[in-house]
This record gives structure tokens, sequence and C-alpha cells, in this order.
């Protein structure tokens, strides 16, 4: 009798254990809980800023191509790229580094004939080559132009004129992003009747609208720089920036 009573008792001491690591469980679920609602009531205000800097461009980027039918690839690759390299000695007569000429897109396909009743054959093939240029004297853009569609040219696909160092315009446009935030944060406390606190998160996002002349090129005929009209215009820097504050 003694030994079922010893072994009862084990049974309750082993019970009570279990509840009460149970209950000990329960109270720090309770407590994660509070905790976490805690944060939700007491937040914080978010607000996006924005901010802008506009500078002078004082570089250029222009794409110009080099489109050529032959009847076999061979002589349309021939044709293409004795025009390239008339094209690359004109750019370095102009001043342009060999650096600053970057190939961005060369491609070779069929020129199709078409009948009433669909494809008919082929009838030659084009290839197209198009480099990029960097003029670094926005002054000679016009005399770029020029020099490329002179030397056999014939597509200028877009200039896009930015700043070679825009590290000053970033910092100005952060600057401006930040301050643009807070006023914003501290809008909202005011409405809401709130103390603003420090900052708890922040993220950047930078990003400038490009700046292009489209155009497509002047298919072998020269062209005069004093009928070309370029305008640079401003270059504008943009930066995005979410901020957190606390709510004291």
């Amino acid at each position: 009798m003694s030994i079922l009573t010893k072994k009862q008792n084990s049974l309750i001491a082993f019970a009570l254990i279990a509840l009460l690591a149970l209950a000990l469980s329960a109270c720090g679920a309770v407590e994660a809980q509070t905790t976490t609602g805690g944060n939700a009531v007491t937040g914080g205000i978010t607000v996006v800023g924005h901010g802008e800097a506009i500078g002078a461009p004082d570089q250029a980027q222009i794409q110009v191509g080099v489109e050529t039918l032959a009847e076999t690839v061979a002589a349309a690759t021939a044709d293409n790229e004795a025009t390239v390299r008339a094209i690359l000695d004109a750019l370095a007569e102009a001043g342009i580094a060999s650096e600053d000429i970057q190939t961005v897109n060369y491609s070779v396909w069929p020129e199709q004939r078409y009948s009433e009743t669909g494809p008919a054959g082929i009838v030659g093939y084009r290839v197209n080559n198009q480099v990029n240029v960097t003029v670094r004297d926005i002054s000679k853009v016009s005399e770029v132009l020029v020099a490329v569609t002179d030397a056999g040219a014939n597509s200028i696909y877009g200039i896009n004129f930015t700043v070679a160092d825009p590290a000053a315009l970033e910092a100005e446009a952060r600057e401006a992003a930040i301050a643009d935030a807070r006023a914003r944060a501290a809008s909202l406390a005011g409405l809401t009747e709130v103390e603003l606190g420090e900052v708890v998160a922040i993220s950047e996002v930078i990003g400038q609208p490009p700046i292009f002349l489209e155009g497509r090129g002047a298919g072998g005929a020269s062209l005069d720089t004093a009928n070309i009209s370029i305008a640079p215009g401003q270059y504008t820097f943009n930066v995005q920036v979410q901020v957190t504050f606390a709510i004291d």
C-alpha cells in the first residue's frame, strides 16, 4: 500500500511540474503579446521626402549607327565595317578618346521579299552597328554630329546630356529630401498632437530623368553645324527618402 502511495505521489508531483511549466509558458506568451502590442501602440511616423538639385550638363552621350544592305552577309558586313572605321577615324579627329567610344549593338538579319502570298525569298542582308559616344565638351556636340554623318553614319539614335561628377548635386538633393521628410513628419505630428522623436529607420532612392534628343539619321547626307540646334537644358538630380520617426 505504501509503495502505491509513493507512486501516486510521484505522479502527482510530475503533474504539478507539468502544469507549472504550462503556466509559465502562457505567461511568456502573454508578455510577448503585450510587448508587441506596446510597440504597435507607440509606433511612429513614416513619411517620404523628395529632394531635387539642378545643374548645368557638362557632357553628352550620343548613339551613332550605321546600317548597310547587301546581297550577302559578307558584303553587308564589309560595307558596314568600312563605314564604322571611317566614323571612328572622324571621332578621333574630333578629339574623342577611344575609351569614350563603346559598341552597344551589332545585328545581322535577312531582308525578306514579300509577295501577295507572303515571304518570297531573301533579297539581301542588313547589318547594323551602333556605338555610344561620350562627348566631354558639350560645345562640340554639333561638330561631332557633322563629323560622324560626313563619315557615313545614317542613324543618330539619341543625345543624353549628363553631369560627369554628380556627387555635389546628389548631396544637395539628399539634404533637401531629408529636410522635406522632417517637415512632413512635423506637420503630421502637429495635426495629431504628438511629439516627434528621433529617426529610427531611413531608406533612399536615387535617380534622375534622362534628357534625350531623338532622331533618325541623315541617310548618308551631310549635316551643317549652322543648321543643328542643340539645347543642353538643365540636369536634374532627384533623391527620394523614406524616413520613420519615433513618437515621444
